[in-house]
This record gives C-alpha cells, structure tokens and sequence, in this order.
C-alpha cells in the first residue's frame, strides 16, 4: 500500500500524535469517507511507533466517530454526519452543567430561535407543514410527560430543518437534549397548565410559519421561550431543580426524534 504518513518522531505522547496526523488526513479528504485505512502494521511501519500507540490513536477516533474498526475486515473512514456535532457539544454541556445551565440555555434559545421561526416561514415546504401538523397532534394525544418532553423537542427541531438553513439543526439538537427531564419536571408540578402553554404557543407559532408570516413567527416564538425562562426560574426557585441536577440530560437520543 502507498505510504501515506510519516513517522512521528518521539517529542509528542505518540498515540495522540498518531491519532492527529490520521485525523487531519480525514478532514483534508486525502483520506476520503469510506476508504479503508493501512493496517495496524501498517500503521506501526509508517509511523515509526509500537502498536500499542497505533491502537490507542485508533481508540480516540473511533470514539470520535471518525472511523469504525471492522474485525475481520478492516479500519474504515466513517461517513461524517451532523450528530458528531451535536454528540460533542452535548456531551459538553452535559460534563459542565450546573445550577446556571438551564437559564444559559434558555438565554440561547432566545437568541437563535426565534430566527430560526422567522426563517421557517419564509423557506418551508408543504412536508415540513405536515410534519409540525403531525407532531402538534401527537402532544395534543399524549399523556406520558416523557414523552411529552420529547415531542416538544421535536417540534423544535422540526422547525430548525424548515428554515432552509442546514447549521440550523446542528446548533439546535444539543441545547434541546438538555431540556426534555426540565420539561418532564415542569409538566410534573403543573400538568394541565404546562401542556396547555406548549400546545397554545406550539400552535401560535406553526399558525404563524404556514401562513408565511415571519414576523409573527418570529414574536410567536419569542413569546414561547418567554414562558418557558418563567417556568425554569420556578423550578430553580422550588429547588426541584435539585433532582435533576446531576443528570439532567433526557436518554432520548437524537436518532429517537429524527
């Protein structure tokens, strides 16, 4: 097989060395999504280091998602997807949060979706309308607050895909994982109300992206995550926040809401 990389040289932990120069070779495409990877002994060879170097460099990116290690066959170069994006942003957010988190989100949220809403207006199409159609009506059947959580983050996310914009989703899907134990806590101390604001503001804001009117959308929207920022500083004031705190990240997983 063409050599491809050089080697490393001793001045650097050498797995992390490997795993970089491997890792920069994926994101120049020199190796391209697909394209099977020199052998461990291969590896070793062109990179002048041991073997256990070589698979422990080969451990970090496929826990990166960069490549899959496929026994029998082969090292391979993963299809990157948007949820590499997501997955590291979550885990972030989920390692660092604290007290403060969830009213940070919620400060983000203001800050990008009401735009986002304002752009779904203008860029939907007829699926996107009958997705948000769709997902309304489930949470309107729905009784499990679970569940109801995770609708609520679809709807969300749902419109993020029909504002044109592809970063959209990217930016949106981890801040939302945070939410749906909060919404699940929230819906638990005021069942009926709690569902009540999401379904009024849920409908506010679709009525106002079907009929493609962005300026509505956009105030629709702001006025939904007005009350959400009042319902997370009452559950911070209740201190209910407390029984979530140490793990606060719903196990619905994006592949659940897509």
């Amino acid at each position: 097989m063409t050599k491809i990389f050089n080697s490393v040289g001793n001045k650097e932990l050498l797995s992390q060395k490997v795993a970089s120069e491997i890792e920069e070779a994926i994101l120049s495409k020199k190796l391209p999504a697909g394209e099977r990877l020199p052998s461990e002994l291969e590896l070793c060879n062109q990179f002048g280091v041991s073997r256990t170097a070589v698979r422990e460099a080969l451990r970090t990116l496929s826990a990166k998602g960069m490549i899959s290690i496929e026994k029998g066959r082969g090292i391979f170069v993963k299809n990157m997807s948007s949820e590499h994006v997501s997955d590291s942003m979550h885990n972030y957010l989920e390692v660092k949060g604290t007290r403060n988190t969830m009213l940070e989100v919620i400060q983000a949220r203001m800050i990008i979706e009401p735009a986002i809403a304002e752009y779904a207006a203008i860029h939907h199409s007829d699926e996107d309308i009958i997705a948000l159609h769709q997902n309304l009506e489930e949470m309107r059947l729905n009784n499990d607050k679970l569940e109801h959580a995770r609708l609520d983050m679809k709807f969300h996310l749902l419109i993020a895909e029909a504002s044109g914009n592809n970063i959209m989703p990217m930016i949106l899907n981890p801040i939302h994982r945070l939410m749906p134990r909060i919404k699940k806590k929230i819906m638990e101390s005021d069942p009926a109300g709690a569902k009540n604001a999401a379904l009024l503001w849920h409908q506010k804001i679709l009525d106002a992206i079907e009929s493609g009117d962005p300026k509505n959308a956009y105030l629709a929207m702001k006025g939904h995550i007005e009350v959400a920022k009042q319902q997370t500083e009452q559950l911070i004031k209740d201190n209910a926040y407390d029984d979530v705190q140490e793990n606060f990240i719903s196990p619905v997983e994006s592949q659940d809401i897509a």
